[in-house]
């Protein structure tokens, strides 16, 4: 069974740093696409980062370049999300997902086959 499982979510500071990890299991995730996706209250989900199945082309929002590294480890089949510098408008569920069809990457939310359940991560100010 194909599961993706988001973790390193938490309560954060402004300013601080928090890494995410996500678990794959059940395919060969290490050929997918991965993305990390994220969704605030009362807002649409938005996509946050992406990367492609070898690691070597990245995408990132331009509210988080700079400040947001995605990688990827093929061999533990885990994608992290390295958030240094968050503000209060990071606070967000984030979720991790990964794409088989794509050649790279891709932002297109509707591209990703497999999501994870979620993880908190709230920002105070």
């Amino acid at each position: 069974q194909a599961q993706l499982v988001e973790s390193g979510g938490g309560l954060v500071q402004a300013g601080g740093s928090l890494r995410l990890s996500c678990a794959a299991s059940g395919r060969s995730f290490s050929a997918y696409a991965m993305g990390w996706f994220r969704q605030a209250p009362g807002k649409e989900r938005e996509f946050v980062a992406a990367i492609s199945w070898s690691g070597s082309k990245t995408s990132y929002a331009d509210f988080v370049k700079g400040r947001f590294t995605i990688s990827r480890d093929n061999a533990k089949i885990t994608v992290y999300l390295q958030m240094n510098s968050l503000k209060s408008e990071d606070t967000a569920v984030y979720y991790c997902a990964a794409s088989s069809g794509s050649i790279d990457y891709t932002v297109d939310d509707h591209q990703y086959d497999f999501w994870g359940q979620g993880t908190q991560v709230t920002v105070s100010s």
